[in-house]
């Protein structure tokens, strides 16, 4: 768990410096700083208003499955350390329902849900902060309805006793 704070915070830090580095302008930079201080808040910046709710139930949702599977990983560890204490007074409450491989196979199981919850949610974080920088920077992206190609014959003078005709294609 430890190295997956580090390794998102590392991957954070990268990113934000890797902005700040090349020469955007500050609404682009800003769109991203707010969208990774908090999450849906850069969409709100670009007046992406629609993306801030799928964002926030996105990462809700990676952490109520988190705490769900780490309340059953709980409960199934606790069973599992009380049925091999070697105390007859205690009881767990799995008693005959589970046996001990399959305590086991449940811890594992939730486990790596919630792993998975962690892995998730980090990705959806990341890609919020994607979607902020990408979506500001195509507000500043000029699109117009001037799409035109030219070609056109063009004399080049080419200081010898002979001149060149070629082709210019202008987008």
């Amino acid at each position: 768990m430890n190295l997956l704070k580090t390794l998102n915070f590392k991957l954070l830090f990268f990113f934000l410096f890797s902005l700040s580095s090349f020469g955007q302008n500050n609404t682009i930079k800003k769109a991203t700083i707010l969208s990774a201080a908090c999450p849906g808040l850069g969409q709100v910046y670009n007046k992406k208003y629609w993306k801030t709710p799928v964002i926030l139930i996105g990462i809700g949702a990676c952490i109520y499955s988190y705490k769900y599977s780490n309340n059953k990983f709980e409960m199934y560890k606790e069973a599992y350390i009380l049925r091999n204490d070697d105390d007859d007074n205690t009881i767990d409450e799995y008693d005959g329902l589970y046996s001990n491989s399959n305590l086991i196979t449940l811890q594992d199981y939730y486990r790596n849900n919630k792993d998975l919850s962690i892995v998730y949610g980090s990705i959806l974080y990341i890609l919020n902060i994607v979607d902020a920088y990408v979506d500001a920077h195509l507000l500043s992206y000029n699109i117009n309805d001037n799409l035109s190609f030219y070609i056109r014959p063009e004399i080049l003078d080419n200081s010898s006793l002979r001149s060149l005709i070629s082709m210019k294609i202008n987008f």
